[in-house]
């Protein structure tokens, strides 16, 4: 009933513009979100199988499979590698730890000629800083929350 009303100039336009519009690969995107978290997954994997199979307990080679993995991001954040896994992957490389570690480092790369305290220092948790703000205010709430309960 809208597009009656419309004049011809108007309809032009919704159709030139439902042209040029990008299209999007919903399932290609799917898949290579799929291929790239599950490679960082299957990496984590292997580094824990590995430090497990230096006797390690499994909660704490799991420690330490954070750690590499949270450094492993860094690292290629720094290299500007990630960004490209990124654009290639797109959600799959958000995979919460890796993709937080990205989150921290990468504005922190982008204002580094700022200076170490206006730059790196004030620009590192820009993106990541509310998570871990809304994280510890929730934990000490339900932390409190528990032990009054129990």
């Amino acid at each position: 009933m809208l597009r009656e009303r419309e004049s011809p100039q108007a309809k032009r336009y919704a159709r030139l513009v439902e042209q040029e519009k990008p299209r999007v690969d919903v399932g290609g995107n799917v898949l290579k979100a799929f291929v790239v978290g599950g490679t960082i997954c299957l990496i984590g994997e292997v580094i824990k199988t590995y430090l497990i199979s230096f006797g390690l307990s499994g909660e704490v080679a799991g420690v330490w499979t954070s750690i590499a993995l949270v450094f492993l991001s860094a690292l290629l954040t720094g290299l500007g590698i990630y960004d490209e896994i990124a654009r290639f992957g797109g959600a799959g490389s958000a995979i919460p730890i890796t993709g937080f570690s990205n989150s921290v480092v990468a504005p922190a790369m982008e204002f580094r000629s700022e200076g170490a305290i206006l730059g790196l220092a004030a620009r590192m948790f820009v993106i990541a800083g509310p998570v871990i703000v809304y994280g510890l205010v929730s934990a000490t709430v339900f932390g409190l929350i528990r032990s009054v309960l129990f």
